[in-house]
């Protein structure tokens, strides 16, 4: 199994996830990693219990052991760069994966990050009752908030870079809040968006379309055209793409200007 898509820059082999520097104050957090699973976990201060920190671990083991398996008895999972069929009987995780796969017309691999931080998320909200709770997995995340929260987008070099963003209303939460770069990170894209940020009820989905909206981003040119493929996609609630001095918004997440822009 490769490593979940992730955003940042590099070292060598490593990425150094320095935004996770600048995620606020508002959470307390801690980082959960297994094998390259990394997450970085925050939480509302009052709902925070030390026992989250092994719990979280727990399930990132669980959730990427059972998709090993899971690839290990059907490779073309990990593979594949279009949709594959349905299995009834795969992990729920991977379950999802397919379907929002199958709707962005992209490989399963390009939900897993969303997939995953939805995952590890709901269980925490399951088992510690939080108020707040936000799962970042290399750029990708699952959030749910009784606040409304604002989120600028990491573009790498683009002078728009951490200037642009969405807020997003605590009525809309919980959400996936996802990102495909072409110019960023280790992730799979056929395009060269500097971010294609999408939003969606389902984290899986919103990573998945993510992939398939930076797929068509070639450069500035086609802002629009990328734009147009969430007509008639109402799962979609937002998405937010910068290519290079251009960027683009379309759906319900008001934009968000940051310091500086």
């Amino acid at each position: 199994m490769s490593p979940e898509p992730a955003s940042g820059r590099r070292r060598g082999d490593y990425l150094l996830r320095e935004y996770r520097g600048r995620m606020g104050s508002r959470f307390k957090s801690f980082v959960a990693t297994f094998e390259e699973t990394d997450l970085w976990i925050g939480v509302d201060p009052p709902s925070f219990s030390p026992a989250m920190e092994d719990f979280a671990v727990g399930e990132a083991r669980r959730l990427r052991l059972g998709l090993e398996a899971y690839i290990d008895s059907r490779p073309e999972f990990l593979s594949s760069l279009v949709p594959i069929a349905p299995d009834p009987g795969a992990p729920p995780v991977a379950r999802a994966m397919l379907a929002a796969s199958e709707a962005a017309g992209v490989g399963p691999m390009a939900a897993v990050a969303g997939a995953v931080a939805e995952e590890v998320g709901r269980a925490a909200m399951g088992e510690f009752g939080c108020r707040e709770l936000v799962v970042e997995n290399g750029g990708d995340i699952w959030l749910s908030v009784a606040e409304d929260l604002d989120v600028s987008v990491f573009a790498g070099t683009s002078p728009l870079s951490e200037k642009v963003g969405v807020s997003v209303p605590a009525s809309l939460s919980p959400l996936g809040l996802c990102t495909s770069s072409g110019t960023v990170g280790p992730s799979l894209s056929l395009g060269r968006a500097d971010a294609a940020m999408v939003a969606s009820a389902a984290a899986a989905t919103a990573d998945a379309w993510a992939t398939r909206i930076g797929n068509a981003v070639g450069g500035e040119e086609d802002l629009e055209e990328a734009l147009a493929l969430v007509e008639g996609r109402p799962e979609l609630l937002s998405v937010l793409v910068v290519a290079g001095r251009r960027m683009g918004l379309r759906g319900k997440l008001p934009l968000k200007l940051f310091r500086g822009s």
